[in-house]
Formats: structure tokens, sequence, C-alpha cells
């Protein structure tokens, strides 16, 4: 699997003074979306996310987003180092996604930019 970056989620009260904050930190505009009632600000190596604490709580459990060339070549990689494949992979606006657990228990998302 070729893994192009890693994000790195955040959890915030105050969307707008956060993006403010890491904005200025990063010196990378955010690119803003939502994800089901969850409002997200993409800024530089950061997704900031802020809503209800019942979406908020399921989203904390994912360690980070890693970019990756190719969902399905992940999924074969993960499947043979024996992750379980919790979510996916499904079609997202931008590509496609897919969250894994891996065999120490951590918890990732991996995404790729393929429509399909």
């Amino acid at each position: 699997m070729n893994i192009l970056g890693t994000s790195l989620r955040v959890c915030v009260d105050d969307l707008d003074h956060a993006i403010g904050v890491y904005e200025r930190l990063t010196g990378a505009e955010a690119l803003r979306f939502h994800r089901g009632g969850v409002a997200v600000a993409a800024v530089g190596c950061f997704f900031l996310m802020s809503g209800p604490e019942k979406e908020l709580s399921i989203l904390r459990k994912i360690t980070a987003t890693i970019a990756v060339t190719d969902v399905e070549e992940a999924l074969g990689d993960l499947e043979s180092v024996g992750a379980q494949i919790i979510a996916g992979p499904v079609p997202t606006p931008i590509g496609r996604n897919l969250v894994a657990r891996h065999p120490d228990g951590s918890v990732f998302e991996y995404v790729d930019r393929k429509q399909g």
C-alpha cells in the first residue's frame, strides 16, 4: 500500500475559532464540509470536527485518517496482516474510504481519491 499522508482528527467546541488557530499554525486555508451532523474543516494535516457528542464519540475512536493511492489495495494489505474491516470500502464525495481496526486495537480510516 502506498501511504500518501496522514491527517489528525481534532474535536473542537468552537469550529470557527479553531479554524483561525489552525489556519495560522499551518498556513493553509480551511476546506469545510459536513459528515452527517458533524461540521468538518480540513486545515493542513488536521481534520477539525464539531457537532453533536453522539456523533463525535464515534469519530473520536478513529485515531487518524490515512490517504492512500488505492483503498482496494489497502484492503488487501490490511486483511493480510489480520486487521478487522469495520466499514467499507464505500464511496465518498471525493473518492472511497474504509475503516479498519489493526491487530493492536488501533482504528484508522483509509481514503483515496478514486471514484467508483
